[in-house]
C-alpha cells in the first residue's frame, strides 16, 4: 500500500510506471531515513504529539530496521514505492497505532530531502577521505622521483624541461583545490530540511526544527520551506559538479599515465597485476583501468548535465521530475569513489624509468633558456627569440 492510498483505484500500469526503480534505489537511503525518523519522533514526544511509550516503541523499531538493513534483511517492495513507505508499514505492523503516528508533521517531500542530505554528507566525507589518500600517494611519488628530469609538453609537442616530481605534484595541488570545493558543498548542504513538509511548512503543530537538526548533526536549519524544496536537484547538481571536477583531474592523470607508459615514450611502467590481456595477442598488457577512468569522467559529467537539465523549467514547488535526480547522484558518487581508489593504487605502484626520462631530454627543450641567456647579456628578447628560433627551424 502507498502512503497516499485513500481507497481509490489507480491503474496498475500507472503505479508500476510511477514507482520505476526507486524502490531499488532507496535501499541505500534506509539507514538515513531511520536516523531522521528517530530525531523526528523524539521531537514529537517533546511537543506532546507522542507519549514516551510510543516514542520508545518507534525508536526501538527504527533501530531494528537499521540493523536488519545492515545485514541485508530489510526489503522494499515495488508496490511500496520507496523506503519511507516500507519503514512506516513495517513499524505499523510491529508496533500498531504508534506506527500510524510517525508521519505526523512530515511529507515524503521533506523525508526524502532529509534522507538524501544525510546520505550526501556521509558520501562527500568518504570522497574527501579518499581524495586525501590520493593526494598523499601522489605527493609521496612526487618526492621519491622529484629530481628525475622529463620533457614538458605544450600542444602535445616537446616544450620545456620539467621533472617527474613537478608533473606529479601538479595533481596533488589539483586534489587540494578539489578538497576546497568539497568543503564548500559540505557547508552548503549542512542544513536540515526536515519540518518543511511538502514545501509550505506544517500547520497546527509547532515543530521544533532546531532540535531535530541538532539530533541529526546538521549545523543549521533551512529556514524557508519553499527554498528547501527548491534546493532539491540544485544541490545534487552542485555535488555532481564537484565530483566532475575530481574526475576531470583523474581523467587527465590517467591520460598522462597511458601516454607516458607507451613504448614510444617509456617514461613509466605499469605493474603487470594492474593490467589485463588480449584474447588474441599473447604479448599484450592492457591498461584497461586507466582507459576506464578516462572514460568515466565523461559518465559523471553526463550525470551532472542530466540533473541540471531535469530541474530546468520547473515551477516553484515539488515536481515528480525531481525524483529522477536520485539515480544520477548515486551513480556519480559510486563512480568517483571507485575511480579514486583505483587511481590511488595505479599512481602509487607505477614505476618511473629514470634513464628513459633523461634520454628524452633533447637539446631543443632548452631553447627558451638559451634565449634568456642572450637577454641577460643585453640582447632584446624578440631578437634573441628569433636568433634561437632559427637554430630549431627544422624541428
Amino acid at each position: 500500500m502507498t502512503l497516499w492510498d485513500k481507497g481509490d483505484r489507480v491503474d496498475e500500469a500507472v503505479l508500476a510506471f510511477s514507482a520505476g526503480n526507486e524502490y531499488m534505489l532507496d535501499q541505500r537511503l534506509v539507514p538515513y531515513d531511520c536516523s531522521a525518523s528517530i530525531a523526528h519522533v523524539t521531537m514529537l514526544e517533546q511537543i506532546g504529539a507522542l507519549d514516551p511509550a510510543e516514542r520508545e516503541q518507534l525508536v526501538a523499531g527504527l533501530e531494528q530496521i537499521r540493523q536488519m538493513h545492515g545485514e541485508g534483511g530489510f526489503t522494499i517492495q515495488r508496490e511500496q514505492e520507496d523506503c519511507h513507505t516500507a519503514i512506516e508499514e513495517w513499524l505499523t505492523d510491529r508496533v500498531g497505532e504508534a506506527g500510524k503516528k510517525i508521519h505526523l508533521g512530515r511529507s515524503r517531500n521533506d523525508q526524502v530531502l532529509t534522507a538524501l542530505r544525510l546520505y550526501e554528507k556521509e558520501a562527500l566525507g568518504r570522497v574527501r577521505e579518499l581524495l586525501g589518500h590520493f593526494e598523499h600517494t601522489v605527493t609521496a611519488q612526487s618526492e621519491t622521483h622529484g629530481s628525475v628530469p622529463m620533457p614538458g609538453y605544450t600542444h602535445m609537442r616537446r616544450a620545456m624541461p620539467t621533472t617527474v616530481g613537478t608533473w606529479l605534484a601538479a595533481f596533488a595541488a589539483a586534489a587540494r583545490d578539489d578538497r576546497l570545493l568539497l568543503d564548500s558543498i559540505l557547508t552548503l548542504i549542512d542544513q536540515s530540511p526536515l519540518g518543511t513538509g511538502a514545501g509550505y511548512g506544517v500547520p497546527v503543530f509547532e515543530l521544533d526544527r532546531t532540535t531535530t537538526a541538532e539530533a541529526m548533526g546538521f549545523a543549521s536549519v533551512q529556514e524557508n520551506p519553499i527554498h528547501a524544496h527548491m534546493s532539491r536537484g540544485k544541490y545534487e547538481g552542485i555535488i555532481l559538479s564537484v565530483l566532475t571536477e575530481i574526475m576531470f583531474d583523474l581523467n587527465r592523470l590517467a591520460t598522462d599515465l597511458l601516454l607516458f607508459s607507451m613504448t614510444e615514450f617509456g617514461f613509466l611502467r605499469l605493474p603487470t597485476h594492474l593490467c589485463t590481456g588480449s584474447s588474441i595477442m599473447p604479448q599484450k598488457k592492457n591498461a584497461d583501468v586507466l582507459e576506464l577512468v578516462r572514460g568515466q569522467y565523461h559518465v559523471v559529467a553526463a550525470e551532472e548535465f542530466k540533473v541540471k537539465n531535469l530541474i530546468g523549467n520547473l515551477m516553484t514547488g515539488y515536481q515528480r521530475d525531481l525524483g529522477l535526480t536520485k539515480e544520477p547522484l548515486f551513480r556519480g558518487f559510486d563512480t568517483t569513489l571507485a575511480c579514486l581508489q583505483i587511481m590511488t593504487r595505479a599512481v602509487g605502484e607505477v614505476e618511473v624509468d629514470a634513464e628513459a626520462c633523461r634520454a628524452a631530454m633533447s637539446e631543443d627543450l632548452y631553447a627558451t633558456e638559451e634565449a634568456y641567456r642572450l637577454v641577460k647579456d643585453g640582447m632584446p628578447f624578440r631578437e634573441a627569440y628569433r636568433r634561437i628560433g632559427k637554430q630549431y627551424r627544422d624541428l
